[in-house]
């Protein structure tokens, strides 16, 4: 019997995703903008270092999903290499946050369908259908016209954006090689809970070297303002909360509905954070914005009409 009837516990993950997703990224460009807390390197350390604490949790203790061990050296360095890399996609996108406003800052990060089909050609010589590789065109010339309409646009950021987005790309094509053995396979819980500490202890030392003192100037802010240890307690947590709602969504979904919710989520962003920061828009930015979504939709159906494997 087929019901159009959603479960309340869906409809739950799905608002919680959206809340921690749009949370953590207003929260972060307040403190790395508004706020001026000009350490974006060290906010990610911090955030790894929650979401070692609470992945330990969740799974060890209150057994949220069952603990998968990684089972090889070999196994053990792909993981490494993958944190490496997702700590290059967080930094530079939490960077990013310093120069240009959240609605840039997405209109960016929805590219990332054409860096991932560049990067699974180059690295796994995967094609696609000429009609998928077609609906990237639009992707990429809205963020071109966005960027050209975009009157808060900053090279730096935008170079260092576009780097965020091309690195999230990389690791889910590297994700998918390097762990796509029956014995090697991770749910994104586990893999964050190994990824999480090893993460922390890259991103530390470059803390130390990029962002001297941080530690002691932020202990001096605190004692000024406390409120940046909430700030950045709760920056933390909402950055856990993103992965553990987006396992969720997947679980309770699929992962096809998690890319449709996240194409309206990026637009939804967008509206939530000219609202509240009231970052000057022009019409031909948001025509652009609104062409690379156009863009990501067309390429979720080719992908589900003509994807090859």
């Amino acid at each position: 019997m087929v019901t159009n009837h959603i479960p309340w516990s869906t409809i739950g993950v799905v608002i919680g995703w959206y809340s921690s997703n749009i949370g953590v990224l207003l929260l972060n460009k307040y403190l790395l903008g508004n706020y001026g807390f000009k350490y974006p390197v060290f906010l990610t350390t911090c955030h790894m270092l929650v979401c070692s604490i609470f992945s330990y949790v969740a799974i060890s203790v209150m057994d949220i999903v069952p603990l998968q061990s990684v089972r090889s050296k070999n196994q053990f360095w792909k993981i490494v290499g993958l944190s490496v890399v997702f700590c290059f996609s967080v930094v530079c996108g939490n960077m990013s946050l310093k120069y240009i406003p959240v609605s840039f800052n997405q209109a960016i990060g929805a590219t990332t369908p054409f860096f991932t089909a560049v990067f699974a050609y180059a690295v796994s010589r995967k094609r696609e259908a000429w009609v998928t590789y077609a609906t990237l065109l639009p992707v990429v010339a809205g963020v071109i016209i966005a960027s050209g309409g975009e009157p808060s646009f900053h090279l730096f950021g935008f170079i260092i954006c576009v780097s965020s987005t091309a690195a999230r790309a990389f690791k889910s094509v590297l994700q998918d090689i390097l762990l796509s053995s029956e014995g090697e396979k991770l749910n994104s819980m586990n893999l964050l809970l190994y990824m999480a500490p090893i993460a922390m202890m890259v991103l530390l030392p470059a803390t130390m070297l990029m962002e001297e003192n941080v530690i002691w100037i932020t202990i001096d802010l605190a004692r000024k303002d406390i409120r940046i240890i909430w700030y950045l307690l709760l920056s933390s947590s909402l950055a856990y909360f993103v992965n553990l709602t987006n396992f969720l969504v997947t679980k309770h979904t699929s992962a096809l509905t998690l890319q449709v919710l996240g194409n309206a989520k990026g637009a939804v962003a967008v509206v939530v954070s000219i609202l509240i920061f009231k970052n000057p828009i022009s019409m031909i930015g948001m025509v652009g914005y609104v062409l690379t979504v156009i863009g990501v939709i067309l390429y979720s159906e080719t992908k589900k009409k003509y994807g090859r494997n």
